[in-house]
């Protein structure tokens, strides 16, 4: 999949979710409360932060890593697997999850 597919994708989960929008021209994520919670990198790879607790599960249960962005470590983001990406409404769900977990940090 190209990165203008990914791109395709990842407009059409977040509209999929009423609750917030995409942002960012270049580098597109989601962000609520003050707080990013999601982001397609320039690798066209997705992430989507948890609390910790949940991102252990995750990383198990998706058997994937920690989610890198221009090299760095994005501490609280998983990166969600290709193969998972055919499943919207699971990412959907996956998504609106990463919102919750946002809204209930303190704001920015």
């Amino acid at each position: 999949m190209t990165w203008k597919e990914k791109l395709e994708l990842y407009d059409k989960l977040v509209d999929k979710c009423p609750g917030f929008e995409r942002k960012g021209k270049t580098g597109p994520y989601t962000s609520a409360n003050g707080h990013m919670f999601s982001f397609l990198n320039k690798d066209g790879e997705l992430g989507f932060r948890y609390s910790k607790e949940v991102q252990e599960k995750y990383l198990k249960e998706f058997e994937t890593t920690i989610f890198k962005s221009h090299g760095a470590v994005m501490r609280g983001y998983v990166l969600i697997p290709d193969r998972m990406l055919d499943d919207m409404d699971k990412l959907a769900e996956l998504l609106n999850e990463s919102y919750d977990y946002v809204m209930s940090l303190e704001p920015k």
